[in-house]
């Protein structure tokens, strides 16, 4: 196991990454046309096709998902992964056209220093075609993709993944662009909130602090703008799922960005989370089952989010907001 969403069975991911633009894309791609649902709890949202997700739309499958920044600007990705798809011959069958079909969700990233002066339009349409022709097993977390832009209340946010196998036997695995109104951090130190689910020192092996501190009703955030945060991921599984049980899992898996995340979920943020199944490994019990599965989501998710934060490097930029391993160099570890 990498370590990643792609040890699920049936999916690539790729990258691009611009630095001057200070913003970038990763793009989601299926081997096979992939059964997916979405659930949005952030109250800014930015995303594209998700009405054919629903569990009572006709649609059954999606051949990409994209992850970018850009805010409403970046849901141009989508119609560059979707001209790679075409050039590939994939896409939904109606006649002898074939038409990728590629939901897609964003962050804004529009106010982090980078050059955003790209004239008529939007350079994320490139974006996108270069992630998906870049898609693979292997791919890097931190300053890269869709957390290219991305920040916390206190530190540089990123693009993390983890993964692991559910109590069924089912590999569940999360890729995540953590660009969250609250902090990932507990207070102001190096801990993270995802510390007790944390496999071989993934992000530190700090633990949490000792003693925790006290509740406050005022937690540290990032800015006051509606729709200029959010965290968008992609949960992934090799079971055999439903559109149905798509979106339960996708509700369930909520609860990774709030063991992860405080605050969460705010008026603030557009969360969404998508899930896949890929369905090489049927249920054997499906109550049982998607229990685990929600179990291994929250897990993966979690972990995903404090390493997207740890593997990420600081934009080059006077005012750009410290990463985690340049304020604790001392705990930073491959």
């Amino acid at each position: 196991m990498r370590n990643l969403i792609t040890d699920v069975a049936g999916l690539k991911i790729g990258h691009a990454t611009d630095l001057d633009l200070a913003s970038g894309v990763t793009a989601i791609l299926f081997d096979e046309p992939t059964v997916a649902s979405v659930d949005v709890r952030g109250g800014g949202p930015g995303t594209r096709e998700t009405d054919l997700l629903a569990p009572d739309s006709t649609v059954g499958a999606v051949h990409a998902i994209t992850l970018s920044g850009g805010s409403a600007f970046g849901t141009d990705a989508t119609t560059g992964v979707m001209g790679w798809l075409a050039e590939q011959g994939i896409g939904f069958p109606i006649g002898d056209a074939r038409v990728p079909l590629v939901p897609g969700c964003v962050l804004f990233d529009l106010l982090n220093g980078g050059d955003k002066a790209w004239g008529r339009f939007s350079p994320y349409r490139e974006l996108g075609y270069a992630a998906a022709a870049a898609a693979g097993d292997d791919f890097a977390l931190g300053t890269v993709g869709a957390g290219t832009g991305a920040s916390t209340a206190i530190l540089k946010g990123g693009l993390g993944s983890a993964s692991v196998v559910s109590g069924a036997g089912h590999v569940v695995g999360a890729v995540v662009a953590v660009n969250a109104v609250g902090s990932v951090n507990v207070g102001r130190g190096p801990h993270f909130w995802a510390a007790p689910f944390e496999r071989d020192g993934e992000f530190g092996g700090l633990g949490l602090p000792s003693p925790l501190p006290a509740p406050s009703m005022t937690p540290k955030m990032k800015g006051v703008d509606t729709g200029a945060n959010t965290t968008i991921a992609v949960v992934a599984t090799d079971a055999a799922l439903t559109k149905a049980q798509c979106k339960r899992l996708a509700m369930m898996a909520h609860d990774g960005l709030a063991r992860a995340i405080w605050p969460v979920h705010s008026m603030l943020d557009g969360d969404t989370i998508f899930v896949a199944a890929t369905g090489h490994r049927p249920l054997a019990d499906p109550v049982l089952d998607m229990t685990w599965l929600g179990v291994a989501a929250v897990d993966a998710l979690a972990r995903a989010c404090a390493r997207g934060v740890y593997e990420a490097t600081s934009l080059p930029f006077a005012e750009a907001k410290p990463a985690w391993r340049d304020r604790w160099p001392e705990h930073w570890r491959r």
